[in-house]
């Protein structure tokens, strides 16, 4: 079924992308208040993060589609799987580049690479116009990341090893094949269904790394509350509105626009744990906030152009 003729527009597409990408910038102070309530790790926390989101995404998933939910060709559930596969993979590769080269590097590497292996990839695979507007603004956002977690690249050579830059980057590709994945699977199916399988099939990948590496299932109620707040809103709610922002949206621009994650999550840092954001950090929102403008600009002039043809 070709679920991709909602009455949303690609301005209120790229709109829900953004607030998912807003949801997950939340993540980080949450992550950083379990760690400090118990002795959790994070291959338990993204686990649990899928597993709480299963449940809320299934009943909604039933209810919106009831049997219809059921039905999926055997080439899209290979997709679904894959998605779900590559949720797991990018997570684990970035969890585990950070112990290498540190957070910071790690950040920098896998949000600043992204939008580039999506561009290549949608342009190569779901033949998407790789525009003028897009080119700026994947610049402005490039800059703006590297400005907002405030690494310099000769640090970053210096702390670099190889493999956890190859981590780092394989994260990145691993991300980016979840964004051209969900892009493809948007066409023909309602999100809920691409989600619920996806995520079921990323807890299953995660359950043995996460067993083996020492899965922490006791947290005070704080720590609960966290996690449930990751598990319903940063992940099934999150993830709901990218899923059905991205039907209207191409893929590079919507790897763009979820660098607002960084955005918030800096902005976050700083009010909630009083880190510095510093110069650079305000001259990075910036340059995010201006590659978020020419997004919207570029699809505006592209349906106008759209409707005179």
């Amino acid at each position: 079924m070709n679920y991709n003729n909602a009455p949303e527009g690609a301005n209120f597409g790229l709109l829900m992308i953004m607030v998912s990408a807003i949801l997950w910038g939340t993540v980080g102070v949450f992550v950083q208040t379990i760690y400090t309530l118990s002795e959790s790790n994070s291959f338990s926390i993204g686990f649990l993060r899928l597993a709480i989101s299963l449940p809320v995404l299934f009943l909604a998933c039933a209810r919106t589609l009831g049997w219809q939910m059921l039905q999926i060709a055997k080439r899209d559930l290979a997709l679904m799987l894959l998605t779900g596969a590559m949720t797991a993979f990018y997570q684990v590769c970035y969890f585990t580049s950070i112990s290498y080269i540190g957070v910071a590097a790690a950040t920098l590497i896998t949000l600043c690479t992204a939008p580039v292996w999506v561009a290549l990839l949608a342009s190569l695979i779901l033949h998407e116009r790789f525009t003028l507007g897009i080119l700026l603004a994947g610049l402005c956002a490039l800059g703006g990341t590297s400005l907002l977690v405030n690494i310099q690249p000769e640090q970053i050579a210096v702390r670099s090893q190889i493999l956890g830059v190859g981590l780092a980057l394989g994260s990145a590709l691993a991300y980016a094949s979840v964004t051209l994945c969900s892009r493809l699977l948007s066409r023909r199916y309602h999100p809920l269904q691409s989600l619920t399988v996806s995520f079921f099939a990323g807890a299953v990948f995660l359950l043995p790394i996460a067993l083996i590496t020492g899965l922490v299932l006791q947290y005070p109620f704080v720590g609960w509350i966290a996690l449930l707040y990751l598990g319903i809103v940063t992940t099934a709610f999150a993830y709901v509105l990218y899923f059905s922002g991205i039907r209207h949206t191409p893929a590079t621009v919507a790897s763009i626009a979820t660098l607002l994650e960084p955005l918030t999550s800096t902005i976050l840092a700083w009010w909630l744990l009083g880190e510095n954001l510093g110069t650079s950090g305000i001259i990075g929102g910036v340059l995010l906030l201006i590659a978020i403008g020419i997004l919207y600009w570029d699809l505006r002039w592209n349906q106008r152009h759209s409707r005179r043809n």
